[in-house]
């Protein structure tokens, strides 16, 4: 679900004046323009506007963009242009903006002269639209970068993938098997307060509706899905066939489900299904390599985890669902973990990823099959999504490493010990008084600055701890 790259509108902005104290400018900044986007072109597919120089000229480029349904689009100051012809197209954008603060030449020479510093004077362009849009109350991006470097490339391919996720967050749907869990706190949020600040949209799933989709899936389905998982993973020679075909058949439903409602994440509580009466086992295993193909997932009814796991999918790639379990103190770290969802994509490369049979006795059920695992060590960042109330969010991150930590050979499921970079007691003592849940996405590598771009986008507060 994250293999394309991010589709970006390129939005030059100069000045009609010009053309007659310069003649030829236009195209000349025209194909300074295309060089950018050409720089690069390896981390998104680009959509280079003709240059602006009026209102209608903008709207007529920013319509475009958006009827192409483009993840966002980057503004790029040609020359110094008024910000009052843009002020209303970007009070009313929806798309991701990010305001590259760039020029042609890095640096000023004594060879400059007049044209010069036209063609290269769009930071003063830069700061009244930056302006406009403060005024507007519109969340977006800047980048003062020199154009040519790495550096730069770096740094818009971390904008646009946050605006591919961000695009693609605002038309999420979630699909709730049932109901949440009673009485769990942090995962509870105005359903409607979501939609409109953020665009996630919650929606509930009848458990029956998973069991008349069961007795559906075809036989054949079943079966092609088990071979894949023999050629695949370590699998239990203590599971029967029942139990693995039940797995399956679970696991298809739910995408089949999910596919028809056109639902990107979900989540499934295990009192839902275990107080049903018509179910076997819980489908952890389906949640696990349902994340692995790009879906969202959040346990116990959580929809909010289940958002945070799918931009994880789309920000970075791999997002994993996990929890807090319990703090190691010798160690420094946390022990990571959760009921037996997680995502696979994130193991170990030097072990095999195993789908056991595994007795628990949460939900009252029989045997679930579970995949274990052990969490790649290196690099890792989590990320908890926090309802402030209403309509205000709070993004709780925290940079660190998992550790190739001891083996727990009675733990049934996947986990990983995490080393926050600010050390346990601080990031413990951060993440309670910034009131970060307990549930969370984590994703291989550092990447709190990749979710400090999604929040500038998204208009939810970042608080690294």
């Amino acid at each position: 679900m994250t293999d394309r790259l991010p589709r970006i509108g390129v939005l030059g902005i100069m000045q009609a004046l010009y053309d007659h104290m310069i003649p030829g400018i236009t195209e000349r900044q025209a194909g300074y323009a295309q060089e950018v986007a050409d720089r690069l072109g390896g981390i998104a597919e680009f959509v280079v506007g003709p240059p602006v120089k009026s209102r209608a000229d903008a709207e007529r480029v920013m319509r475009g963009f958006e009827n192409d349904e483009l993840d966002g689009v980057l503004v790029v100051m040609l020359t110094y242009g008024p910000a009052m012809r843009v002020a209303r197209l970007f009070n009313e954008n929806r798309l991701p903006v990010c305001l590259a603060n760039i020029q042609p030449e890095p640096s000023v020479t004594p060879a400059w002269d007049m044209a010069d510093m036209t063609y290269n004077q769009g930071i003063h362009g830069a700061q009244d639209t930056a302006n406009a849009m403060v005024r507007a109350g519109r969340a977006f991006d800047v980048v003062t970068e020199d154009w040519n470097t790495d550096a730069f490339v770096h740094r818009i391919d971390r904008w646009a993938r946050a605006a591919r996720a961000i695009t693609a967050w605002r038309s999420l749907r979630i699909g709730v098997f049932g109901y949440a869990m009673n009485d769990m706190g942090d995962i509870r949020v105005d359903e409607n307060a979501l939609l409109r600040a953020l665009g996630p949209e919650i929606g509930f799933i009848a458990p029956g509706d998973l069991w008349r989709g069961m007795a559906q899936v075809p036989a054949d389905a079943v079966s092609e899905l088990m071979g894949w998982e023999d050629g695949r993973f370590a699998v239990d020679s203590a599971l029967s066939a029942e139990e693995r075909e039940d797995h399956a058949r679970m696991q298809l439903a739910i995408e089949s489900i999910l596919t028809n409602r056109g639902c990107l994440a979900y989540s499934t509580h295990f009192d839902a299904i275990g107080e049903d009466g018509r179910f076997s086992r819980l489908p952890l295993a389906a949640a696990s390599s349902l994340m692995a193909k790009g879906y969202g997932y959040g346990a116990e009814g959580d929809a909010l985890a289940a958002a945070m796991v799918y931009a994880g999918h789309q920000l970075v790639g791999r997002g994993h669902f996990t929890e807090m379990y319990a703090m190691d103190f010798p160690t420094d770290s946390i022990l990571m973990s959760h009921m037996g969802e997680g995502n696979w994509e994130v193991a170990r490369s030097d072990e095999p990823v195993r789908l056991i049979k595994r007795s628990l006795g949460i939900g009252k059920l029989d045997d679930p099959p579970t995949f274990l695992f052990r969490i790649q060590p290196g690099p890792a960042t989590l990320a908890s999504l926090v309802s402030l109330g209403g309509e205000k969010f709070r993004l709780v991150v925290s940079e660190g490493e998992v550790l190739d930590s001891q083996p727990l050979p009675a733990l049934e499921m996947p986990y990983g010990q995490f080393r926050p970079a600010t050390g346990l007691r601080r990031c413990m003592d951060g993440w309670l008084t910034a009131g970060g849940t307990h549930h969370m996405v984590m994703n291989l590598g550092h990447r709190a600055e990749d979710w400090r771009v999604f929040c500038s986008l998204a208009g939810i507060e970042y608080h690294p701890v």
